[in-house]
């Protein structure tokens, strides 16, 4: 079952660390962005649920190397907290 993101909040955190990626991590970290928006849980996102210390907070995979960090606000709505490769979960 689909589960469509109808809103996304992005943190400073995640605005400036997007800005200093590569470009070419930008491009497709935009193309996963749209199909998040469709569905959180498509099986190109490897979307999976933190533990430990970020037991609050999810993520998924733009590739092999690199991750968006984020929290669900509502069944609707998240806020996308960091992106980055595994050093934002440091």
């Amino acid at each position: 079952m689909e589960r469509p993101i109808d809103q996304i909040f992005l943190s400073l955190y995640f605005e400036k660390n997007f800005n200093i990626l590569p470009e070419r991590i930008q491009k497709l970290a935009r193309r996963k962005d749209q199909i998040f928006r469709t569905d959180a849980f498509h099986s190109s996102l490897r979307t999976h649920k933190l533990h430990g210390e970020f037991k609050n907070y999810w993520a998924y995979s733009i590739n092999r190397e690199y991750r968006v960090l984020f929290s669900f606000d509502n069944d609707h709505a998240v806020t996308y907290l960091n992106i980055g490769t595994h050093e934002i979960y440091k």
